[in-house]
């Protein structure tokens, strides 16, 4: 039986998720790495984990950070669709030279050199997106010219089920995430958001799903899913009432304008209806008050001869006596 959904309170300056701490190890990270690179790196040793963690940049912190034989990588897991990806990533890019590079004298004669980066963002929202997706820096430029000076690229990976199969198949981290993500919205189906969780990872440990993973972070693992679902179902509650209020607002805007433009409308037919039909109507009864009264001059004359014609009469019988 489909219980009521709840609203769970969640902290909202929790920062990590579960993708990031996935992949807060160097055996996970690197198995990613190979995924997106088509490379057979083995070596973890060799790959550094760099992703920010100072306190003063939390409020635009990547999830996860690495460097591998002068690469370095960004990877984001993103449940909504963000166009100022890019220009987050550029801050993150710029934090992480300036890492680098505190050391050196940038004013110098020597050329410093710089790791190779990348710029990846996986998306499993429920809005629908393209398989593979490139966002770009320039899109947020004001004015849009052929020669860009600077350029970001993140290359945005749908990795919702049916997409990025071979990426997925070469991560499997990766893959048995999504597989977790999918089970969460499948119990919430029916289940509060507070029990679904529970639900979902007790499901994945007895069907092998982050199994080892899950058993030895599962407090962690629900407080952090139930932010992060908590969060997904409050911005697609956002976006519905934001379409409904849309919707509701333009039906009463379009009625409003409607009467107005119907009243509008029809006074002014009305107004040219009743100039015509009065005119018509004007013309009909002036004809007939001229007819009727020209039948009345005309009475009053054959009244007046009548009479004038019955005096001569008269006259003519006074003569005739005389």
């Amino acid at each position: 039986m489909n219980k009521e959904n709840k609203k769970v309170s969640a902290v909202r300056n929790y920062k990590d998720t579960v993708f990031r701490m996935l992949f807060d190890s160097k055996k996970e990270l690197l198995s990613l790495y190979n995924a997106l690179n088509d490379t057979d790196y083995t070596n973890e040793d060799e790959l550094e984990i760099v992703t920010l963690e100072n306190a003063v940049y939390m409020s635009m912190k990547n999830d996860v950070s690495c460097m591998l034989d002068m690469n370095i990588q960004l990877f984001e897991q993103q449940s909504s669709i963000n166009p100022n990806t890019p220009l987050r990533n550029l801050m993150y890019i710029t934090r992480q030279f300036e890492k680098l590079v505190i050391k050196k004298n940038i004013y110098g004669s020597k050329l410093i050199k710089l790791p190779n980066p990348r710029f990846f963002v996986f998306y499993n929202g429920k809005d629908k997106q393209p398989e593979v997706d490139v966002l770009k820096l320039s899109s947020s430029y004001a004015y849009k010219k052929e020669d860009i000076n600077l350029e970001l690229k993140v290359l945005q990976l749908n990795i919702n089920s049916g997409y990025n199969e071979e990426v997925k198949r070469r991560c499997p981290t990766l893959f048995q995430y999504m597989q977790y993500v999918d089970v969460v919205r499948d119990y919430l189906k029916d289940y509060p958001l507070d029990e679904a969780v529970p639900f979902a990872i007790d499901y994945c440990i007895k069907n092998d799903i982050l199994k080892d993973f899950l058993l030895a972070n599962k407090a962690e693992v629900i407080s952090m899913s139930i932010f992060e679902f908590d969060e997904e179902l409050y911005k697609t509650s956002i976006r519905e009432e934001g379409y409904e209020d849309g919707l509701k607002q333009g039906y009463e805007d379009g009625l409003k304008q409607g009467l107005e433009q119907g009243l509008e409308q029809g006074l002014e037919q009305g107004l040219e209806q009743g100039l015509e039909q009065g005119l018509e109507q004007g013309l009909e009864q002036g004809l007939e008050q001229g007819r009727a009264e020209s039948q009345a001059i005309i009475a009053k004359k054959d009244a007046a001869l009548a009479e004038k014609t019955a005096e001569i009469e008269q006259l003519k019988e006074q003569l005739k006596r005389q």
